[in-house]
Formats: C-alpha cells, sequence, structure tokens
C-alpha cells in the first residue's frame, strides 16, 4: 500500500554508518529527514550529500535529524564520505542506511518501476533508489513526500524552508502562502473562525477576500 502523508512513518531496524539503528527510537522527540540516494559512488549524489552534510548545523537548530540511505552496504559509504569530503568540502556526520536487501526501500516505495518489457525482474538501472524524501514529525507520522528522478539534485534549501513552514504551522493556526520564507506575511487558517481569530491576532489582519485573511509571521 502507497504512504501517505499523516501515515504513521513505517519503523524498521537497520545498520548504519553510526551502528544498528531502530528508526522510531532514533528519532525520538526530533524532527527527521529520511532522504535516499541511487548509488555511492556517482556524481549528483556526491554533491547532495555533501550540501546535506554542509547544512545539517541549520537542521539540528530546527531539532531536526538527517538520516541518508541508498542500497549500497555501509562499508561503502563510509569510503565514499572521504570522497564526499574531498570533493565536497564537508563531512556527513549524519547516519547513512546500508539497504543492500532493498527491505528499507521497498517499505517506503523508493525503487522505480520495473522496466516495462522485462521478464527477468529488477534490472541494474532500476535496482537502485530514487531521490525520495521523508520529513517525519515527532509524532513518528509522515508530513511530507518528495520522489526526484535519479538524473535531478535536489533543492535541500526547499527542503529547510518546508520545516521551518510545519514547524511553524503546527504551533499556530496559520498556513504558508506560495513561496513564502521564513519572516514573511502568513494566511490564517481557514479552520479558524473570524471570532476566534480576534483573540488569536489581536492586532487584526488584511483580508483582500473574506477567506484570504493575511497576517504577520507570529515568530516575527
Amino acid at each position: 500500500m502507497s504512504l501517505r502523508i499523516n501515515d504513521i512513518a513505517p519503523d524498521f531496524s537497520a545498520q548504519t554508518t553510526q551502528g544498528p539503528i531502530s528508526f522510531h527510537q532514533w528519532i525520538g522527540d526530533s524532527w527527521a529527514i529520511l532522504f535516499s540516494h541511487p548509488k555511492d559512488f556517482t556524481p549528483v549524489c556526491t554533491t547532495e550529500l555533501g550540501y546535506m552534510a554542509r547544512i545539517e548545523p541549520e537542521f539540528t537548530r530546527r531539532n531536526t535529524k538527517l538520516i541518508g540511505l541508498s542500497v549500497d552496504p555501509v562499508d561503502d559509504h563510509q569510503r565514499w564520505a572521504q570522497d564526499i569530503e574531498e570533493t565536497q568540502g564537508h563531512l556527513p556526520k549524519y547516519p547513512m542506511i546500508g539497504d543492500p536487501t532493498l527491505e528499507v526501500a521497498k517499505l517506503y516505495n523508493m525503487l522505480p518501476a520495473d522496466e516495462p518489457g522485462s521478464s527477468q525482474g529488477r534490472t541494474a538501472a532500476n535496482n537502485a533508489t530514487v531521490r525520495s524524501v521523508f520529513v517525519i514529525g515527532p509524532d513518528k507520522r509522515i508530513k511530507l513526500m518528495l520522489t526526484y528522478p535519479m538524473t535531478t539534485g535536489r533543492n535541500f534549501d526547499e527542503i529547510l524552508r518546508v520545516v521551518d513552514s510545519m514547524q511553524l504551522t503546527a504551533a499556530h493556526k496559520v498556513a504558508t502562502p506560495v513561496n513564502w520564507k521564513p519572516g514573511e506575511d502568513v494566511i490564517i487558517a481557514g479552520s479558524v473562525s473570524d471570532e476566534d481569530a480576534k483573540k488569536l491576532f489581536p492586532g487584526g489582519w488584511k483580508a483582500p477576500k473574506p477567506y484570504l485573511r493575511i497576517v504577520k509571521d507570529p515568530k516575527r
């Protein structure tokens, strides 16, 4: 069955570059980002994991843990990490899951479809994980899912922006508009009546339409 937003993220045990983990226990009371890459020792993946290593402190400030995954064994991850540091200037300090049996990849639907007309099952071309991202809350529920093709590197600044939005909207009864960035105006959630909004936002709001109530970022 396909995973959906608000589903409990499937729990699993796995070997990582930082030893064995039980996923839910590892998350603890934090937010978490589980992201897969197709293959170690490949160019796009090298840039992605290097960038995540660079901005990990930003996620840490947001109480958000990072964990990577591919179908490669842990030993390969550890050797490849040296290449990442050498070429990208940052050594991944977050754990990377080794998933050579595809157990976690299948659990999270991270594999591409089988090639049309193939009767032999998966081939080398589709036996690697696509570029999936799962943001998981402290309640262990999936908050966001993104999937990119193998040839397209992700914009992890966008993942950071989304975490900011989700943490803000989880704490306050607001939603964030298109292209929102922290500090910019937000929208009062549609579930909040005008009567309740007056209590929550005593400074008032702009309303070009009754359903579009714009207020300042509560954290600003």
